[in-house]
């Protein structure tokens, strides 16, 4: 095979993808030289040329490749890289050096360029190849680094679900308790939403739903924490009536920002009794099901945790049959759309979704992702927000 039949064809030329390129040069006789070297390789490329640093920043955008002299009048050597790929982005960096330098383009790639060219040394089939792999490299290592992002995020993720989605601490085999949980987030990462239950003495039942206002890590981080506070003021007998107050205290002390709050939903069960105290702090009102019907709980609403300390009201709750299920949940289930204008799906329809017949073929724990595949397609695809689910149920039934 001869030297010229490694040269690509004007056919082969034309299938390429138009290279994007800026010079960094000042010396217009080496830049002329390699316009000179990209045209000899006939493949498609759009050259810009700046001979500063300073106007390579304004000419970055669009750009797939940067080729860098690292002798410039505001830059000079591996310092004016350094400048150079703090602001790069997407573009991938060759540097160019003399043959007395070469050292210097060794030290550029540990640094972060993709490659390095030594002037005089490549023909124009070479720097447009060259060019062309240093383009293939940093999209490699871009899609590398947001592999290791995502499995960084998914492992943080996995690590705030232990906190934020418990066992249930309980002993009784009078009642059965059922947890779903679903991110409404992209990759499926944690929001702020967090449930939890706790049994104390032989038949008493603490349960509560929460949402933490937004959708971020730290939001997630400190849903974990009020569990936790939760579970530590329930277990160390404090009274009913102080332990959202207490709660309240840990989330203005842990959050970042004084705008955020959280909507929390607690109930106390008196099993053999048959009663529950409830309490909301702005969240929606849990939703009994018994007597073959759904209801919501008539309770009174506080104001969320967060904005202005206030007692919760306690409202007391009689269920009227042996067999029952309270159904406790984020807002998230019911913000989606009905398919009716903007009408939302809202705690009446949530209710009539578990009234419909087919809801009551469904067994207990197939119950809350069932009525998130109803709310889903009642939405016209997935819901946005994130979807946590408390359902405690006596008797085996609805």
């Amino acid at each position: 095979m001869t030297e010229r039949s490694l040269a690509p064809s004007r056919y082969a030329a034309n299938q390429l993808e138009r290279l994007r390129i800026l010079l960094v040069e000042d010396d217009e006789g080496d830049a002329f030289l390699v316009r000179e070297l990209l045209e000899e390789a006939e493949a498609p490329f759009e050259l810009t040329v700046a001979s500063t640093l300073r106007e390579a920043r304004e000419r970055l955008v669009g750009v797939e490749c940067v080729l860098l002299d690292l002798g410039l009048p505001d830059a000079e050597g591996i310092d004016g890289l350094r400048k150079l790929l703090a602001v790069a982005g997407s573009a991938a960096v060759c540097v160019l050096t003399g043959r007395s330098d070469e050292h210097l383009g060794v030290q550029a790639v540990a640094e972060g360029a993709q490659d390095y060219l030594v002037k005089g040394q490549v023909d124009g089939v070479l720097l447009i190849r060259s060019l062309r792999y240093a383009v293939e490299r940093k999209r490699a290592d871009e899609n590398a680094r947001r592999l290791r992002e995502v499995e960084l995020l998914q492992a943080e993720s996995a690590r705030l679900e232990r906190g934020l989605l418990p066992q249930p601490l309980m002993q009784t085999s009078e009642v059965s308790v059922e947890t779903f949980y679903r991110s409404g987030r992209a990759l499926g990462l944690l929001g702020g939403d967090f449930f939890d239950v706790v049994q104390v003495g032989e038949d008493r039942l603490h349960v509560i739903v929460g949402d933490v206002c937004g959708h971020g890590v730290d939001e997630a981080a400190l849903g974990v924490e009020l569990r936790v506070a939760w579970r530590a003021l329930v277990l160390a007998g404090v009274p009913e009536d102080q332990v959202l107050p207490s709660l309240e205290q840990v989330l203005m002390s842990e959050r970042r920002a004084r705008e955020v709050f959280a909507t929390v939903a607690a109930a106390v069960i008196d099993v053999p009794a048959n009663r529950a105290w409830v309490r909301l702090a702005g969240h929606p009102p849990p939703v009994v099901l018994s007597g073959g019907r759904a209801h919501p709980v008539a309770a009174r609403t506080g104001i969320v945790l967060g904005v202005r300390p206030t007692p919760t009201p306690v409202t007391e709750l009689e269920f009227t049959d042996h067999d029952w299920s309270l159904l406790m949940y984020t807002d998230g289930l019911i913000e989606g759309h009905t398919g009716v204008g903007n009408e939302r799906l809202d705690v009446d329809g949530l209710c009539n979704l578990l009234d419909e017949p087919a809801a009551r073929e469904v067994s207990l724990p197939g119950l809350p992702p069932w009525l998130v595949a109803r709310a889903d397609q009642a939405n016209g695809g997935p819901l946005t927000d994130d979807v946590a689910m408390l359902m405690i149920s006596r008797g085996g039934g609805r």
